[in-house]
């Protein structure tokens, strides 16, 4: 009986304990932590760009929830899970971090969502696209926000193979998020009738493409797909240009393209080609409103990836608010429950996996001659169903869905 008193009471106190330091939280305001690619490979799309896009989410709720100032924090990852981690474990240890957002790299994104798992901190992806964050590692304390290799494989290589182009050769990044894509693009090309007649991949940050297009040339593949991203996709086309793969009549198809990507290679180089996008800063008033703030601080108009990070920090302030306490339960309720109502959400809703489920576009990449202003890049071809991008929860492997 003593040992049980004992064991009540070391629970009670454990539970007040943690009753407090939720108190403490809430009574010093919420503390925003930005995981970012600062230097590295999506720099450009992702980073500093990131940091502004959180920033403005914060300014356009006011600077304060439940009365009290919120703050943010910003680190570079380097694309290594050691360093991720090691500085999300501190962040929300010791710095007070209630949220993480963005991390882009799906390696290190999978090791932070072990942390925040263990820690009970939200953490909000909008720039890794393994979906093994919202199906063998899904956790309640995770959202998987933009987008998802599922989903931007499905859209862009059903409508190439739909257009007959049935043999494919997949040049892809030789980590978590390139493996995942290749896999889903195989997947997809493969339900549509189509053959994956060989895939190759290569090192992240990779300077030297020769070998991989010689490959891919050699393969006889109507497409070739590249399925990395930020500079190793830029890198992959201006060589695929070079080795003279559009001339010898294979194309590309870029299974992730981002805007900072088709303004780096240009439009000529760029032109017709097709690919997914869960939004555009020209889609709406509100898109091109909120663009118009970014590039005053940028120079240009947020990706894709940044604009996940606004709406995120924007969707997770808001139920803040409504929930009354940064509680990371109590907060992941709400925003689950919660409609996401920013301007660059079609149609978006938290499953109970983590997956932010939305509509998305199929996009083709202008002439230069379409194109009449500045970032003017994409013609939005149609839109997409979300339910049709998302894999059905009964074919899920996440232990939170319910069968």
């Amino acid at each position: 009986m003593r040992q049980q008193f004992l064991r009540r009471a070391a629970l009670g106190v454990s539970l007040a304990l943690a009753g407090l330091a939720a108190q403490a939280n809430d009574a010093d305001g919420v503390k925003i932590g930005v995981l970012t690619d600062m230097a590295g490979v999506t720099a450009d799309a992702t980073g500093r760009g990131s940091v502004e896009a959180a920033r403005l989410a914060i300014e356009e709720l006011g600077g304060s929830v439940l009365g009290k100032p919120v703050s943010l924090v910003s680190g570079d990852h380097q694309h290594r899970p050691d360093i991720g981690s090691g500085m999300v474990r501190k962040w929300y240890d010791t710095d007070g971090v209630d949220v993480v957002v963005d991390v882009p790299n799906s390696s290190v994104a999978l090791a932070v969502q072990g942390i925040a798992r263990e820690k009970k901190k939200l953490v909000l992806f909008s720039s890794p696209g393994t979906t093994a964050l919202t199906q063998a590692q899904c956790s309640p304390y995770g959202v998987q926000w933009t987008y998802t290799t599922y989903a931007l494989s499905r859209g862009t290589a059903t409508a190439v193979v739909k257009e007959g182009n049935k043999r494919w050769f997949i040049l892809a990044s030789d980590y978590a998020f390139g493996k995942q894509l290749a896999a889903d693009t195989e997947t997809v090309v493969k339900a549509n009738g189509g053959e994956v007649v060989g895939t190759v991949f290569h090192p992240l940050n990779a300077s030297d493409f020769a070998s991989f297009l010689l490959q891919a040339q050699a393969s006889k593949a109507q497409i070739i797909a590249v399925a990395n991203a930020g500079g190793d996709t830029i890198s992959a086309i201006k060589q695929a240009a070079e080795f003279g793969i559009a001339s010898g009549g294979q194309k590309l198809a870029a299974m992730l393209l981002l805007l900072t990507d088709v303004h780096s290679l240009g439009l000529q180089a760029a032109q017709h080609t097709y690919l997914t996008v869960p939004s555009y800063w020209d889609m709406n008033d509100g898109t091109r409103a909120f663009s118009k703030k970014f590039e005053a601080r940028l120079g240009r108009p947020p990706t894709f990836l940044q604009a996940g990070v606004y709406s995120s920090v924007r969707h997770y302030l808001r139920a803040v608010q409504a929930a009354g306490t940064t509680d990371s339960d109590a907060v992941m309720a709400k925003m689950k429950s919660m409609p996401i109502d920013d301007p660059f959400s079609l149609n978006a809703h938290i499953r109970e996996d983590g997956l932010v489920v939305r509509d998305m576009m199929l996009a083709q990449v202008k002439s230069p001659d379409q194109s009449k202003a500045p970032w003017d890049y994409y013609n939005i071809v149609r839109t997409i169903p979300g339910d049709s991008l998302a894999w059905p929860l009964s074919e899920s492997q996440c232990p939170l869905v319910k069968k």
